[in-house]
């Protein structure tokens, strides 16, 4: 899963404006599925490049499985180079990417029958997250996931697009449509509850 989260090495990248130097000049997101809809692969390799650790941070989070994930991921990027056409620009393009996402998990959990640990209506409801690699300082991965699971869907989601997607805390507002002061609330509240259940854990 590193690996699908490895950016270009010397591309310059602004997570969440969305902006990569591209041929002398920035360009936006936006810009880039504009470009796509013209069949422009060199756009498309920039928008996967911006985006590809919040989505797959995402992806990961609802299939909780990095093979399942690997499989979504290739699939959310495919439909967006095959449904650019049908974006409306609204000047959230992350958004876009995740709702895509989100309906892809659902359909393969439809497919597969997965209800052990991800019921259909928390997929309809709201994204969230299950892993988070600033905090591999806990014991075993094991320990880390319970205790994310012991936190409410906002802040888990809210904790994972920070910490393992790198996102700031505005553009996790932006792309969760969420007042930025809720977000930094969520924020400080759940990484003080995981540090108490990592040092009972321990």
């Amino acid at each position: 899963w590193k690996t699908a989260l490895s950016r270009k090495a010397g591309s310059k990248l602004d997570m969440g404006a969305g902006l990569v130097l591209e041929g002398g000049r920035w360009m936006s997101q936006e810009e880039m599925i504009e470009a796509m809809r013209d069949g422009d692969m060199e756009a498309f390799h920039l928008f996967y490049q911006d985006t590809a650790r919040p989505v797959y941070s995402f992806i990961l989070s609802l299939t909780r499985n990095p093979e399942e994930a690997e499989d979504v991921m290739q699939d959310t990027y495919l439909t967006v180079w095959t449904k650019a056409g049908s974006y409306v620009p609204q000047g959230k393009p992350l958004a876009w990417v995740f709702t895509i996402a989100r309906n892809l998990c659902y359909m393969r959990f439809r497919e597969q029958k997965m209800k052990a640990d991800v019921a259909l209506e928390d997929l309809a409801e709201k994204e969230e997250g299950e892993y988070c690699a600033p905090l591999e300082q806990a014991a075993d991965r094991k320990v880390l996931l319970d205790a994310l699971g012991r936190i409410s869907r906002e802040e888990r989601q809210i904790v994972l697009l920070h910490a393992a997607a790198g996102m700031k805390h505005r553009e996790v507002a932006e792309a969760l449509q969420m007042p930025l002061a809720t977000v930094l609330s969520k924020y400080n509240r759940s990484m003080k509850k995981l540090q108490e259940l990592l040092r009972c854990s321990g």
